[in-house]
């Protein structure tokens, strides 16, 4: 029951972590709390990873930066610097894996590659022969 079940809904695990990963980010500090809340929000619609697990891990790592740097002491602007949103990008290049624009560029590539097989069969020659 339990399988079926997660077809339709997702992994009951994955709703843990995440559940789990959000109560973690409720009990930071309030300035951290503020700016991990910011910061998750940006990283879910900017990021556009299709991938639950590399998703979750972002979002976990961010809590854990933050649970850490409260604990040190560490004032918000020197975790995420002047511009929060290079920061955000900064963190992002670390989940280029669950992208799906990944997928996208991938799919770019063989069309272009499939166009100039293509025009190769018809007998157009490359533009280095020309």
């Amino acid at each position: 029951m339990a399988k079926w079940y997660e077809l339709v809904t997702g992994s009951l695990e994955e709703k843990k972590r995440y559940k789990d990963l959000k109560a973690r980010q409720k009990a930071l500090p309030d300035g951290y709390r503020t700016a991990a809340e910011g910061l998750s929000r940006y990283l879910m619609y900017a990021g556009g990873i299709d991938k639950s697990d590399v998703l979750l891990a972002m979002l976990e790592d961010l809590v854990e930066l933050f649970e850490h740097s409260a604990a040190a002491g560490t004032p918000v602007p020197e975790i995420v610097g002047e511009d929060p949103v290079e920061f955000a990008e900064d963190f992002l290049t670390n989940y280029d894996d669950g992208r799906w624009i990944n997928k996208e560029r991938a799919r770019l590539a063989e069309a272009v590659e499939r166009a100039t097989a293509e025009n190769r069969a018809a007998g157009e020659k490359p533009e280095d022969e020309r």
